[in-house]
């Protein structure tokens, strides 16, 4: 088994949140729910401020706390590449790996009494497909793929940013590179 996941060249990201639309489109999402969420941050004060995006989704973890609290094995890593999965008919909605999940991604849907979550399109994978996210930045800031090949690529990448959990907890499968003042402590999130 493989281990695939992404990178986030956020120092290129210009915050435009089509990869949240693409996301939210593919996979018909309910008004106020979304899988992929892209964020703004200040830091610093005038005239020494300086403002960084960040797009987040599923981190498809080595040790994803989500599948490990799940009662019924709703929550599971795929055998093929890695990724974390959910079966939406194991799924009870008992939202244990929404309370688990450290970066707060698996997201509940009231109306089916089930969870959801980013499954890094596995379908338009199996047709040879990129995931939707990555396939609709108009900056080409997003990669899928195994972290084996993604990890040599982007020397200099980092798991970890002040606005983040620590990877370590769960393993995260994310790479960024960051730009400077995403590295700083003390961001603040701003609604452009």
């Amino acid at each position: 088994m493989g281990k695939k996941g992404f990178f986030y060249n956020q120092d290129d990201c210009i915050g435009c949140k089509t990869c949240q639309v693409a996301c939210k489109d593919k996979n018909d999402l309910p008004v106020g729910l979304i899988f992929r969420d892209v964020r703004s941050y200040e830091i610093g004060d005038y005239p020494d401020a300086a403002l960084y995006h960040f797009s987040a989704t599923c981190n498809h973890c080595a040790k994803p706390a989500c599948v490990e609290k799940c009662p019924k094995g709703a929550m599971y890593i795929d055998k093929e590449d890695g990724t974390v999965q959910h079966d939406d008919d194991a799924c009870i909605g008992c939202r244990s790996c929404v309370r688990n999940c450290p970066f707060g991604v698996p997201k509940f849907l009231p109306e089916r009494r089930i969870t959801r979550k980013c499954d890094a399109c596995i379908a338009l994978r199996a047709n040879g497909e990129e995931p939707a996210c990555v396939a609709s930045c108009p900056m080409r800031c997003l990669e899928f793929g195994e972290m084996r090949d993604i990890t040599p690529a982007h020397k200099g990448a980092v798991r970890d940013l002040p606005i983040r959990p620590d990877s370590k907890i769960t393993g995260a499968c994310t790479l960024i590179n960051p730009k400077a003042a995403a590295l700083e402590e003390g961001a603040r999130e701003v609604v452009l």
